[in-house]
C-alpha cells in the first residue's frame, strides 16, 4: 500500500509539471503573437536610430498608402525626403505617382522610384519610368532592386545584371543624373556586388543598420517596414539618409555620395 500511495504522489507530480509547462508554452506562444500582431500593425518597430545619429529623415510611398496627407506628414514627422514610386516593370505605372508628387512639392526633397522586373528587358523597363517621370526632382531617381515580390522565371542572375545596366545607363542619359539603387542584402550580393560599384546605395536593412564597410556607398537606410505616421492610413516605410546633414546638402547639390 506504501508502494502504491508513493506511485500516485509521483504521477501527481508530473500532471502538475507537465500542466506548467504547459501553461508557460501557452503564455509564451501568446506572448509571441501578440509581439508579431503588435510588429504587423506597426506600434512595435526593432529599430530606433537616433536623430543625433540621422538627423535627416524620410519616407517611400506608393498607391498602397492611398491618398496622403502630406502638409500633415511633414509637419508632424519632420521628415525631409520622400521616395515616391512611379512604375514598376515594362508596363505598370503608380496610380497615385503624379498626386503624390505634385502634393509633397514644396515639403520635402523628391525621388521617383521604378520597381525593377527581372523578367522584362531594361529598355522596356526604363521607357516605362521614363513616361511617367516628373521633371524637378530634387533627389535622383531611384531604382528598386530586390527579391521580394519579384518574378521567378528569370533566365539567370547574368541576364538580370545586363538588363539593368541597360535600364540604368538609359535613365542616366535621359535624365543626366546617377540614379540611386536601392537594394536588400541579399540582392546587393547577389547582384549589384562588383557589378554596380559606381551607384549610391538604399538599403533595406529593418532589423539593425547596415555598416558602410559591407555597402561602400551607403547613403539612404530604409530602417521600417511598418511605420505610422499621422497623414498617412495604414503603414508607411521609414528612411533617414546616411550622414550630416551638410552631407545630406551636398549630396543635394552635386549628386555624389560624401566621402567617410
Amino acid at each position: 500500500m506504501l508502494f502504491r500511495r508513493r506511485g500516485k504522489h509521483v504521477g501527481s507530480k508530473k500532471r502538475k509539471v507537465s500542466l506548467v509547462a504547459l501553461l508557460v508554452l501557452g503564455l509564451l506562444a501568446g506572448a509571441t503573437a501578440g509581439a508579431v500582431a503588435l510588429y504587423r500593425s506597426g506600434y512595435i518597430q526593432i529599430n530606433h536610430p537616433s536623430l543625433k545619429d540621422y538627423p535627416v529623415r524620410g519616407v517611400d510611398v506608393s498607391a498602397f498608402q492611398r491618398t496622403i496627407d502630406w502638409p500633415r506628414l511633414v509637419e508632424s514627422t519632420k521628415i525631409d525626403f520622400a521616395f515616391i514610386k512611379a512604375s514598376e516593370g515594362a508596363q505598370v505605372q503608380d496610380r497615385l505617382y503624379r498626386q503624390n508628387w505634385s502634393a509633397a512639392r514644396g515639403l520635402v526633397e523628391r525621388s521617383a522610384y521604378h520597381f525593377f522586373t527581372f523578367c522584362a528587358s531594361g529598355q522596356t523597363q526604363a521607357t516605362n519610368f521614363l513616361d511617367v517621370l516628373a521633371q524637378g526632382g530634387e533627389l535622383p531617381p531611384a531604382v528598386d532592386v530586390e527579391f521580394g515580390g519579384n518574378c521567378k522565371s528569370y533566365r539567370s542572375l547574368t541576364t538580370v545584371r545586363a538588363q539593368l545596366r541597360i535600364f540604368l545607363s538609359t535613365v542616366r542619359v535621359a535624365t543626366h543624373r546617377t540614379p540611386i539603387l536601392y537594394v536588400t542584402s541579399q540582392s546587393f550580393d547577389r547582384i549589384v556586388h562588383g557589378y554596380f560599384d559606381g551607384y549610391p546605395l538604399w538599403v533595406r536593412d529593418v532589423v539593425s543598420g547596415p555598416s558602410s564597410l559591407q555597402f561602400p556607398r551607403l547613403l539612404f537606410w530604409q530602417y521600417a517596414g511598418n511605420g505610422r505616421a499621422p497623414g498617412v492610413r495604414g503603414l508607411v516605410d521609414l528612411n533617414a539618409f546616411v550622414g550630416s546633414k551638410s552631407d545630406y546638402r551636398a549630396f543635394l547639390r552635386t549628386g555624389f555620395a560624401p566621402r567617410r
